[in-house]
Order: structure tokens, then sequence, then C-alpha cells
């Protein structure tokens, strides 16, 4: 097997800066869509319960509903 080969501390300290930079824009990138998440989450909530009601009120349409059927 081949010693392994020095690698040079330019490149050291360019893959520890890029690794530095991508967890501040990682950060930065969360803070950012944590709000808007947070904002999409109320409005489905918001939907969903609507939709539950529509469902539940054409349910008991149905069963009110008379049909020759039964």
């Amino acid at each position: 097997m081949v010693p392994p080969v020095a690698v040079s501390p330019l490149i050291k300290t360019a893959r520890w800066s890029a690794l530095f930079i991508g967890f501040l824009y990682g950060r930065q990138r969360f803070a950012y869509l944590q709000p808007i998440a947070a904002e999409d989450r109320k409005i489905e909530e918001q939907e969903k319960v609507v939709r539950l009601e529509q469902e539940r009120l054409a349910k008991l349409a149905d069963e009110n509903s008379e049909s020759i059927l039964k």
C-alpha cells in the first residue's frame, strides 16, 4: 500500500472554509424559511378544519337524503 500524500495547507484551508461557509449559509437559509413554513402550516391547518367540516356536512346530507335505493 502506498503511504498517504501530504495535503497542501491551501487545500485544507479551502476545504475548512467551504465547510464553515456552508454551515453559515444553512443557518441563514433555515432562519429565512422557518417563518414561511410556520405560516404554511397555519394555513394548512385552517384549510384542514374547513375540509373536515365540509366532509362532515356532506356525510350528513347523504345520510338525510331520501333515495329510492334505501
